[in-house]
């Protein structure tokens, strides 16, 4: 289980480079998630939080996430 403050980061950390540098990591697209999966995601914490919001898209949990942005 995650820790709330990696939760909390995820929430407001946006994509730092790459076709989608400055979107909010859950605000990609799902199909870019997916080819990143394929591809394996960075090494540390972008691609654990990558990793986490493709499991959160997985299961159609992205608005768990959204919520955490609207309260913080």
């Amino acid at each position: 289980m995650q820790d709330k403050q990696f939760l909390i980061d995820l929430s407001h950390t946006k994509m730092p480079y790459g076709k989608y540098k400055g979107r909010f990591l859950i605000d990609l697209p799902e199909h870019y998630i997916v080819w990143y999966h394929a591809k394996g995601f960075p090494k540390g914490k972008i691609g654990m939080m990558l990793g986490l919001v493709y499991e959160l898209k997985l299961n159609g949990l992205e608005h768990l996430i959204r919520n955490i942005q609207k309260n913080t």
